[in-house]
């Protein structure tokens, strides 16, 4: 057979590593040899020839390298029996139950304590889990019926987690079996509030759609030769076209944010003319509803790390929805504090107005995509019901969070609680 140039340098290189490893030996080796040389009187061709043949024999491999690749893998093969099955199982991050023929718990890793509790060697896992999938699951394994199956079983307590339960034999012929959980629950969460986010988005966007179809047949019909009614119709569909171009932006503002859910700021923002500004361009709508928007800020430069054209976003969407359902108290008041020493130090950003406020019962839940407390208000105020959810996304992303406080009566503020770096 004829070796190939890989194989040949192959073998010169592993020759060049052994005469390096062996380098101390041979030139120890060839002192002594050149030394009785030196005093010994012998011929110049003696010494020599000793030294090739030392060299020689360094070169060649030691008895260890020339095992056989059987022998090696039979000392690789020990080492993995000798191995615990529960350090293997305490290796695995899911849940896993090892299990005999009777479906006994033979052990059981801490993550599957951690997730099921009560498991314990010589339980029965058809009293542990009862559930008709997972009884069939087991059947058909512990019977022989199928080499390995997968099922999804839901755990109702003490929270529901649905699980991708996966069943198979240990080796061959050790009467051992095994059950994996995979956790399917956040991937289900995220499935059902995709499927929620679609149906809501085309019920918002259906209203407006059904309402300019009826007007345009009413304008094409009875309303034709009407212009009072003509006029009328067309402002409610420039309305409903509108409130359609919104629900988009913010749409698409959303996806935009979840793309990149965290932000690292690389500039400072100035707080205080961020805020200036947002109260400038929202002057005239505060005027429109007969409100006066008050500051009430502290004094020196106010700074946080974040992108401001965002935080705008977050400010503008507060100082707006205080401005539309806080009408009724009269003022807004924006006002900037710093908040206390401590793990939470930042800035606190408070929109506060005085108007009927928000029950209780509605707090955990208003900044949900769509959600609204008062669903006719605010379409009649061309709310899209994602302000308060951009508001959530763009605090995540620049590590801040948004505490609500409110008393029906009483007018509700909004607090952003701001790193200070």
């Amino acid at each position: 057979m004829v070796d190939t140039g890989a194989e040949r340098k192959g073998a010169m290189e592993a020759i060049v590593a052994r005469l390096r490893r062996r380098r101390w030996v041979l030139a120890a080796a060839v002192v002594a040899i050149f030394a009785v040389h030196a005093f010994g009187g012998i011929s110049i061709y003696v010494p020599l020839l000793a030294v090739v043949a030392l060299v020689a024999a360094s070169a060649l491999p030691a008895d260890a390298e020339r095992q056989p690749a059987d022998v090696t893998a039979a000392i690789e093969a020990g080492g993995l029996q000798r191995l615990s099955g529960e350090y293997l199982a305490a290796a695995v991050a899911d849940p896993l139950i090892i299990f005999d023929h009777a479906a006994i718990i033979v052990h059981a890793n801490a993550a599957a304590f951690a997730a099921f509790g009560g498991l314990a060697p010589g339980m029965s896992l058809s009293l542990k889990f009862r559930a008709p999938e997972m009884q069939a699951l087991l059947d058909g394994i512990v019977s022989g019926d199928v080499a390995s199956d997968v099922v999804d079983y839901t755990e109702k307590l003490p929270v529901e987690r649905t699980y991708r339960v996966s069943a198979s034999s240990v080796g061959h012929a050790t009467d051992l079996y095994v059950l994996v959980f995979k956790d399917q629950s956040e991937a289900r969460r995220i499935d059902r509030m995709r499927a929620d986010f679609i149906a809501n988005a085309s019920h918002e966007l259906r209203t407006p759609l059904a309402s300019i179809a009826g007007f345009i047949e009413t304008l094409r019909g009875p309303a034709r030769n009407d212009p009072a009614a003509r006029d009328q119709f067309l402002q409610i569909m420039q309305n409903q076209t509108g409130r359609m171009a919104r629900l988009i932006d913010d749409l698409l503002s959303l996806s935009r944010l979840e793309m990149k859910p965290y932000l690292r700021p690389g500039t400072e923002v100035d707080l205080r003319q961020t805020i200036d500004s947002v109260i400038d361009s929202l002057g005239p709508l505060a005027s429109e509803n007969g409100l006066v928007i008050e500051r009430d800020f502290i004094d020196g430069p106010i700074s946080v790390p974040g992108d401001r054209d965002e935080l705008f976003q977050v400010f503008e969407n507060l100082l707006e929805n205080a401005c539309k359902y806080g009408q009724s108290g009269g003022h807004v008041t924006v006002s900037i504090a710093r908040s206390e020493d401590g793990p939470d130090a930042g800035i606190d950003v408070t929109i506060r107005d005085y108007g009927p406020g928000i029950a209780e019962e509605h707090i955990p839940r208003i900044t949900e995509r769509f959600y609204r407390v008062d669903v006719e208000n605010s379409r009649s105020q061309k709310g899209t019901g994602l302000g308060l959810s951009i508001v959530k996304h763009i605090l995540t992303r620049h590590n801040a969070r948004l505490s609500i406080k409110s008393e029906v009566g009483k007018g509700a503020a909004f607090t952003v609680h701001l790193p200070a770096h």
